[in-house]
């Protein structure tokens, strides 16, 4: 390991699993530095995502980092993955270099992901939620076609469609009680998709939450996957 070797930490968004950063690992390491691809609790294959909350995903972050001795960590989080890694952040601020967002929300202290989207989103998934026997939102290719991955093949996604897993309810509805990164004086870095048609909000408006300027990337929301040689430029370069 050289003395420019960088260790990234990726944190997936909701329905994803460590599957969706792998792409884009495997271009890191071949780069030169360390990755370590996350799937939080409630979302790997076979998990039961009952009674989770957004707590557990901020816990799990913090522990996998602990118990691999990792330090000068880059964390970085994809879409809801935001919320995960801010909290990670407040942590674990000894051991974190910088926090990169890809395509991703920005928490507001206090303030719930649900909270933070407009009224009529928040109001389905809320609805969702409550119809769920175990509180746990699932995917559909509908979704996929239409917000996460439009204008692609068909078989892509109906194959990223078939490796979501329903995300839970908690982890949207729940709120984070830490400082911004501004605030703990972590350097932050904002990649959007040009294509991006995913978030409740404009990339500029989630990048001022960090006071930085969001660097446009090719792709959609699935970028990650689509366009992993883009995202990884990125996040090196940043």
């Amino acid at each position: 390991m050289n003395a420019h070797t960088s260790t990234y930490v990726l944190v997936p968004g909701a329905w994803h699993g460590g599957w969706s950063w792998r792409p884009v690992a495997e271009r890191l390491r071949a780069a030169g530095h360390r990755a370590f691809c996350l799937t939080l609790p409630g979302l790997a294959d076979g998990d039961d995502p009952t009674g989770l909350g957004l707590n557990d995903a901020v816990d799990h972050v913090v522990s996998e980092v602990e118990r691999l001795g990792l330090s000068d960590v880059t964390l970085v989080g994809h879409s809801w993955g935001g919320y995960p890694i801010a909290g990670a952040a407040h942590h674990l601020s000894s051991k974190v270099a910088k926090v990169v967002y890809y395509a991703a929300q920005i928490p507001i202290r206090g303030r719930s992901m649900l909270e933070d989207n407009p009224p009529e989103a928040a109001a389905m998934l809320q609805e969702l939620i409550d119809a769920s026997p175990n509180g746990a939102i699932s995917p559909t290719l509908q979704f996929v076609q239409d917000i996460f991955m439009q204008n692609v093949d068909e078989q892509s996604q109906r194959l990223i469609a078939d490796l979501l897993t329903p995300q839970p309810g908690g982890y949207f509805t729940d709120s984070l009680d830490v400082p911004s990164l501004i605030e703990m004086g972590i350097p932050s870095l904002y990649i959007i998709g040009e294509d991006d048609r995913a978030l409740p909000r404009s990339g500029s408006e989630f990048a001022a939450r960090v006071g930085v300027e969001p660097i446009l990337v090719p792709g959609t929301h699935e970028g990650m996957l689509t366009h992993p040689d883009e995202i990884a430029t990125a996040i090196l370069k940043g």
